[in-house]
């Protein structure tokens, strides 16, 4: 609802003020040597890489039944890989909208992969059974979409500045494969050996955030046509959806996880102009999702099918370094 009156007024202010058109030159405040805003290109296209490092995405769940330890099983996905795409923007005097699509490099390996279980009813504390495998990232895909305003002018900031009130939504897919690695149990025989795939896992998350924007413009520097700094933190709910497919347990063991929750998101960036309409940028990423739900098991050949929700979380975070090179056109 804030967001909503803030985008309003904003726009009901700028029309009977100044109406259609660019936006105006405002005034510095007093003692200040900022520069009058200046129009810039409508569009920018980017070229981005991202790096995810130590990322994971995870989930657990309890026992549904009696001693109902949580968690009973708890598994661990590693995120590290890297990732292309473009984002484009478009910029409407006030307002501006962007669409980001990355898609992950092929041949990934993320990491180790790690397998929990806690599943001695008599000692319900007690890891009974451990195991690390190798981790391959399948193709993969992300999407953002947002809509941002500018309101720095309107409470009396100088052209420098960026203040911008932002919604938009994220949609995540992750494709997995566990594989080749080891399980140790407890009241085993030793180290079991897991030669091939193992687990083939799926998740998407989907996120609607609202948050703030805020950059400065330095101007010209260091032979740069333009040095900007961009911050953006937001909050959103997420819905998420697991699919994971043990590859070698009897039968066509399938558990999924419906959840929903919230994420908290931070970005810091830096933006150099090489010349007018050339930029190269840095940013570092943070994302953190949490949800919980409900944990569903199904296997056809034992005509098992039930669901539970006690213990079942879902959570990922995810810390990316981000390097771009914009055209503005």
């Amino acid at each position: 609802m804030v967001l909503v009156v803030v985008f309003c007024c904003g726009t009901t202010l700028f029309a009977e003020t100044h109406g259609r058109g660019e936006l105006p030159e405002e005034p510095s405040p007093a003692g200040s040597t900022a520069v009058p805003r200046k129009s810039e290109s409508p569009w920018v296209l980017e070229a981005r890489i991202r790096k995810y490092v130590n990322s994971h995405t995870s989930y657990e769940f309890g026992n549904p039944f009696p001693p109902h330890q949580v968690p009973l099983s708890r598994l661990e996905f590693p995120l590290d890989s890297i990732w292309g795409g473009l984002e484009v923007r478009r910029s409407f005097n006030r307002f501006s909208a962007g669409v980001e699509f990355l898609t992950s490099f092929r041949d990934q390996e993320t990491g180790r992969f790690k397998d929990s279980d806690w599943d001695d009813d008599a000692e319900p504390a007690l890891l009974t059974i451990y195991g690390e495998t190798n981790c391959r990232l399948e193709p993969s895909y992300q999407v953002r979409a947002d809509l941002d305003m500018q309101v720095a002018d309107l409470l009396g900031l100088s052209g420098r500045f960026d203040l911008r009130p932002v919604i938009g939504l994220r949609r995540q897919r992750f494709s997995l494969v566990a594989h080749d690695g080891a399980q140790v149990d407890v009241y085993g025989p030793g180290v079991l050996l897991l030669p091939g795939d193992s687990i083939a896992f799926e998740q998407k998350w989907s996120q609607y955030f609202v948050g703030l924007k805020f950059g400065y413009d330095f101007g010209p520097k260091f032979g740069l046509h333009r040095l900007k700094l961009g911050t953006q933190l937001d909050w959103g709910e997420v819905d998420g959806e697991n699919e994971d497919r043990h590859l070698l347990r009897v039968g066509n063991r399938v558990t999924t996880e419906n959840t929903d929750g919230h994420a908290w998101h931070g970005m810091l960036g830096i933006v150099a102009g090489l010349t007018k309409i050339i930029d190269l940028g840095l940013e570092v990423d943070y994302l953190r999702i949490k949800s919980t739900g409900t944990h569903r098991l199904q296997n056809d050949l034992f005509d098992l099918d039930f669901s539970f929700s006690n213990g079942v979380t879902v959570w990922s975070e995810q810390t990316s370094i981000i390097v771009k090179l914009a055209y503005r056109f």
